[in-house]
């Protein structure tokens, strides 16, 4: 009893239990989703761009699902529980999958719009994103195997140029439309905003802060290939609360937040028919009057 006592009142295990609670609910979200989609009115073909929505989601949704139940950093080598499946190696290809299936939606998200409302902006924008995180990916592999995080400061940099540029695109998008379409719109505009203000003001002053100590401290770094390795072999379990407290705010709004938002998408898409009705009028060209002769 003691032994539970102590694991309940542990701060990591409570931020432990809720992400897998809340992914849990995510999953079973996805589901509710998918029945919906594929047994009511809105016929899904997964060769569809809705059907391709749900694949890529379902990547995104149980890739973090996976990483919420068997939580890592991975730098550090540091995890919570003691498996193969916790290694950095196996957590780092789930989540490359995962990122790049999330930047994807955005994309297709953008390109249907900007097609609907004849936008080239937000067209121009979706063209962008994917290969941006593609880019930042590889800088999270590097930072991962050499233990630079400098290199996760410029992954993180790099999505938040990914996103600014969604938020361009939002923005172009937003004159065009009115009703739920345009308040989904805003609702996008302001979590974006939140985004990079946390990546901005949080997340990459940490991962600059921490490899000016590592750099100070004259820790040398892993050769790529001797770090892949390490990577797929080496883990530390830890329980600590000093050891997680840096990735608990991180991790918790990636998991959460970011997962609902991979959902929206979804069921955005699948509205695509019904959007051009929700175009300002003053978006909406005017018919030609013939005159009769």
């Amino acid at each position: 009893m003691r032994a539970q006592s102590r694991a309940l009142s542990n701060p990591v295990a409570l931020w432990w239990a809720m992400l897998t609670l809340v992914s849990l609910a995510n999953i079973a979200f996805w589901f509710i989703l998918y029945r919906q989609l594929h047994g009511g009115s809105v016929a899904v073909s997964w060769s569809s761009e809705t059907g391709q929505m749900l694949a890529l989601s379902a990547a995104y949704v149980f890739g973090c699902a996976f990483r919420s139940v068997l939580p890592r950093a991975d730098v550090q080598r540091i995890c919570l529980v003691d498996s193969w499946l916790s290694s950095v190696f196996v957590g780092r290809s789930v989540a490359t999958i995962a990122e790049i299936a999330f930047a994807a939606q955005w994309a297709i998200i953008l390109a249907q719009l900007g097609a609907i409302a004849d936008a080239e902006t937000a067209v121009n924008m979706a063209r962008l994103i994917v290969p941006i995180i593609v880019v930042a990916e590889i800088c999270s592999w590097y930072a991962v195997v050499t233990k630079n995080f400098l290199y996760n400061a410029i992954e993180n940099s790099l999505w938040a140029v990914a996103f600014l540029l969604v938020g361009i695109g939002l923005g172009r998008l937003l004159p065009e439309f009115d009703g739920l379409v345009r308040g989904l719109l805003i609702a996008g505009l302001v979590g974006i905003a939140c985004y990079l203000a946390f990546l901005v003001v949080v997340d990459v002053p940490m991962y600059v802060k921490r490899w000016r100590i590592e750099r100070a401290a004259g820790k040398p770094l892993l050769h790529p290939l001797v770090g892949l390795r390490d990577s797929a072999t080496q883990w530390t379990v830890t329980h600590e609360f000093e050891h997680w407290k840096e990735e608990i705010a991180w991790m918790s709004l990636y998991f959460s937040a970011a997962v609902w938002g991979s959902l929206a998408l979804c069921a955005l898409s699948a509205m695509n028919a019904h959007v051009p009705q929700n175009r300002t009028q003053a978006s909406v060209t005017p018919p030609a009057i013939v005159q009769a002769r």
